[in-house]
């Protein structure tokens, strides 16, 4: 039967075009990224063409333009940060060095990339917010899991885990924004333990509320 008669194949073929073009678009985005390491966050379309060794013009077959592009490379960012911060979330418990397992791994996947993270940061281009904070509620989410675990455990309302949870992902997102812009002005481990020392008083004192009369337990 001929490719005609047979209305199954031509679908075959988009779907196969398709996959193909997708799997180019994520090359170009990987050759986006490489470019931005080594030229910075302000790397222009040209070298990013050159670093995937094709013509502008086809670079712009698949993004509309530096936006599009540069949207992309936020999303697998972005994803990168959830990949590596979540799992740690769910290892969170009334431990200190816990804690500062959660707040480290963060900051190493910022310092790790710093110029990428900035383009995650871009505030010119549109929808770089809108995963900034999708990736932030991915985080708190579980954070707030295990908080409301923790909180059913000392027999207390679970209600504040949620707000909690986006307050200790806000501020240590915030902090590491600016550790960032600044260059990093103390060290890595040094900025861990003022995070880690802030926010364990307030994690380690659910237990001593759980006691105390007019704590959180006069809330439940």
């Amino acid at each position: 039967m001929s490719d005609v008669d047979d209305p199954v194949k031509p679908d075959r073929r988009r779907g196969r075009w398709a996959a193909h073009r997708e799997q180019r678009r994520e090359l170009l985005i990987t050759a986006a990224i490489a470019a931005v390491q080594r030229y910075g966050p302000d790397v222009g379309m040209d070298a990013v063409a050159a670093e995937a060794g094709v013509s502008k013009p086809i670079l712009y077959r698949y993004f509309a333009d530096k936006s599009e592009l540069w949207l992309a490379i936020a999303e697998r960012i972005a994803g990168r940060i959830v990949a590596a911060v979540e799992p740690a979330t769910a290892q969170l418990r009334q431990d200190r060095t816990m804690i500062a397992a959660v707040i480290d791994t963060y900051l190493t996947a910022l310092s790790a990339e710093p110029d990428l993270y900035r383009v995650l940061h871009r505030v010119n281009v549109p929808g770089t917010g809108q995963l900034v904070a999708a990736a932030s509620e991915t985080v708190a989410g579980a954070l707030a899991r295990v908080i409301g675990d923790r909180l059913r455990d000392l027999g207390l309302d679970a209600g504040p885990a949620e707000p909690w949870a986006y307050g200790l992902v806000g501020c240590v997102q915030s902090v590491g924004d600016w550790w960032l812009r600044h260059h990093q002005p103390i060290s890595q481990q040094a900025l861990t333990d003022y995070l880690t020392t802030l926010l364990w008083n307030g994690i380690s004192g659910v237990s001593a509320a759980a006691d105390r009369p007019g704590g959180l337990a006069a809330l439940s």
